[in-house]
């Protein structure tokens, strides 16, 4: 039997009721709906289900099922807050209350908590609707990978067989347990408080046989006669302990299930962060939080639900991968990192103060402690958040600190995560320098006219013929490029469904080697008369890098303009660190993060992204802060000199930098306004500096 068809419907039917005047008053009134984490939004009449207005708006929302209400594939959470970002105050009523549809729901797919049915609920007045990843068609691609090369494995936990025998002759369990330890592996360690409600009864069933789990008392690590705590007590003899590393990133969270013992990766597993739907970027949370009081709880039980999910998904992972009855009680040691503010809304400090100058952190130190401190499932779990450095360079930073060693070497290197937020380290071994510098959401495609995440479908590599200024292309899920057999059979299957960060960067550089693009980033409007691809816009151009029936994939001036501002901010930041350390040349410059990993190194300094070098010594290093955490998790001595690396970085503040504003202006041109490029002009043929035409072409095409 069919489901009601959308309230969409039983509105439309309820106006012709009306007659002609109230179906006018009715049909006209439109309100305002914004969808995260995309950014898409516009007008629709009031009483359009989130269905229809994300498929008018072109927002990527599932649905198998027409809108009957079955399938439950177009799940949607609404957003209640002030969100001054967007101009929306989005309340409880702003869609409709659920109806017979979402309330006798039974399809395979269960309606989660706090979600509504997209085909069922209706627009009421302006509204912020979240997408979450499982309901979109196009769901994230998280490629972060990780190095482990020279890890020597130094786990924080240590287990012990014993024999304890099943009568306990009226002494105390606990007692029982410590003194085996004593006696027959010569530790001295209590048994943990959140283990005494069961030990009785698990050492009257276990046959006289356990095996416990112990480690250093927190705050102890690393300290010669530490005491030690039994953190977890299992029947019978278990060789094995697991533990987790989690990258808290403000796009994405990538976690990694790790063997204590071997220093094996046994799954990861990566989703995007729910707070995206409070803002895309860090400073819009914060804002979030400033305008809505209480507002930093439901940033923070996003945060701390998603890991709860993400910690389920590993264990799930590693168990279909042949892990036998892996379980939470199994996992006994997590470390996190993050960027300062996605560490505050973890930990549950105030964010507020990462939002003003001087950008004041509660702690830089390291925290332990347990996991269920911060509402994460595991009973058995020790917690390591790793340290900041300062207000906006984070654990994140030092984590890839720790992967990367610019602290270690005799050379200067330059590590950059290229994100919403780019984190800049500059060092060798007794002098390293750190700075931010806020970058935007562009690199990642967000706010971008037809930018996207990296999922299946987004072009991420570009070429332009200097001679036609045609471009070929590849898709993310297609091997072929454009211009060979076998592309569109592949995306056939995956649509060309707009632009990621790789490629957005590629088209602009190779616009501006073709001269698509003067240095200043202006798109030369005199080359309509050339190609077909440069058309006008308004009062500028647009380059069309695909077309197909009605669709197109278009790179604007203000897109431009986009990247110039985050890529001068990033370059600047480097240039500043480049100065404080009296640094003229870099052989080694590493580019970290999910987007960092995928940038092409020449395109990156033909923008001027990074400094002129022999093009040998830029390379993409993966997800290092990724990689750092799993070292921390992995071993003790690491994670002393994490602690110790972050104590000797000298910070510099960009936001208060005098020379920062003058840095920013020279690095908004291609490749630069005054570093010299001899190494980028001995591989590329860079074009001569001149001004570009912004209404030559316009005004020979309307004279036609």
């Amino acid at each position: 039997m069919l489901r009601p068809e959308p309230v969409a419907t039983a509105v439309n039917a309820a106006v012709d009721e009306l007659g002609n005047e109230n179906r006018k008053e009715v049909s006209t009134s439109m309100v305002r709906v914004v969808f995260t984490p995309s950014g898409l939004n516009g007008e629709v009449e009031t009483g359009t289900t989130i269905l229809d207005a994300a498929r008018q708006l072109g927002v990527d929302l599932d649905s198998v099922c027409g809108g009957r209400g079955i399938c439950g594939r177009c799940q949607i959470v609404p957003s209640a807050g002030n969100f001054p970002k967007w101009g929306i105050v989005s309340t409880d009523e702003a869609l409709s209350a659920p109806d017979s549809t979402e309330l006798d729901y039974r399809g395979r797919r269960a309606l989660q908590v706090g979600r509504r049915l997209g085909c069922a609920a209706s627009l009421c007045s302006d509204a912020v609707v979240d997408i979450p990843a499982d309901s979109q068609v196009h769901r994230q691609v998280i490629r972060k990978t990780v190095d482990l090369s020279g890890v020597v494995v130094d786990p924080t936990v240590a287990l012990a067989f014993l024999e304890v025998g099943p009568n306990l002759e009226g002494i105390a369990a606990s007692t029982v347990v410590s003194e085996a330890l004593m006696t027959q592996h010569g530790v001295r360690a209590v048994l943990g408080r959140h283990l005494l409600p069961t030990i009785v009864r698990r050492l009257e069933k276990c046959g006289g046989s356990i095996t416990v789990a112990h480690r250093a008392v927190i705050g102890d690590v690393g300290l010669v006669g530490s005491r030690r705590e039994i953190v977890a007590v299992w029947d019978g003899f278990v060789d094995v302990a697991y533990g987790i590393a989690v990258d808290v990133g403000s796009t994405t969270i990538a976690g990694y299930l790790c063997d204590l013992f071997t220093g094996e990766v046994l799954s990861t597993a990566g989703r995007m962060n729910p707070q995206i739907r409070f803002g895309e970027d860090l400073m819009s949370r914060v804002s979030y939080v400033m305008m809505n009081p209480g507002g930093e709880v439901s940033l923070t039980q996003a945060v701390r639900s998603a890991l709860n999910e993400l910690v389920d998904e590993l264990i799930d992972v590693a168990n279909s991968g042949g892990v036998t009855d892996l379980t939470r009680d199994d996992i006994l040691d997590m470390v996190l990192v993050g960027n300062p503010v996605m560490h505050h809304l973890l930990m549950g400090f105030d964010c507020v103060p990462l939002g003003q100058s001087p950008f004041t952190l509660a702690t830089g130190d390291a925290i332990n402690g347990r996991a269920v401190d911060v509402d994460i499932d595991l009973t058995n779990s020790s917690l390591y958040v790793g340290p900041c450095i300062a207000g906006h360079v984070g654990a994140d930073t030092t984590a890839a600190m720790l992967a990367e060693g610019p602290h270690r070497g005799s050379e200067w290197q330059l590590l950059v995560d290229v994100g919403t937020n780019a984190e800049i380290v500059l060092g060798r071994v007794g002098e390293t320098y750190a700075a931010s510098s806020p970058t935007g959401p562009a690199f990642e495609g967000a706010q971008l006219t037809c930018g996207q995440r990296a999922t299946a479908g987004a072009i991420e590599r570009v070429r332009i013929n200097p001679e036609t200024l045609e471009p070929r292309f590849r898709v993310i899920g297609v091997e072929p490029w454009s211009d060979e057999p076998g592309f569109a059979e592949g995306v056939a299957k995956t649509g060309v469904t707009g632009i990621c960060g790789s490629g957005i960067i590629e088209v602009i550089a190779e616009m501006y080697l073709t001269s698509i693009i003067n240095p200043e980033g202006v798109i030369d409007g005199s080359l309509v008369d050339r190609s077909s691809r440069i058309i006008p816009d308004g009062r500028t151009f647009t380059y069309v890098l695909w077309e197909h029936d009605d669709r197109r994939v278009v790179v604007t001036q203000t897109d431009i303009r986009a990247i110039q501002l985050g890529k001068a901010a990033l370059r600047a930041g480097i240039d500043l660190l480049m100065e404080h350390a009296s640094v003229t040349e870099l052989g080694d410059i590493r580019l970290a993060g999910a987007f960092g990993a995928h940038i092409n190194p020449l395109h990156a300094m033909i923008l001027g992204l990074v400094p002129d070098c022999e093009l040998a010594g830029v390379r993409g290093v993966g997800n290092a802060a990724g990689a750092g955490a799993i070292r921390t998790l992995l071993s003790s001595s690491l994670r002393a000199e994490l602690e110790s690396a972050a104590r000797a970085v000298t910070k510099i503040e960009t936001a208060t930098e005098p020379r920062f504003q003058e840095l920013f202006v020279n690095a908004m041109a291609f490749p630069h306004a005054t570093a010299p490029t001899p190494h980028l002009s001995s591989l590329v043929t860079l074009p001569e500096r001149r001004v570009a035409s912004t209404d030559s072409g316009r005004r020979r095409r309307s004279s036609r």
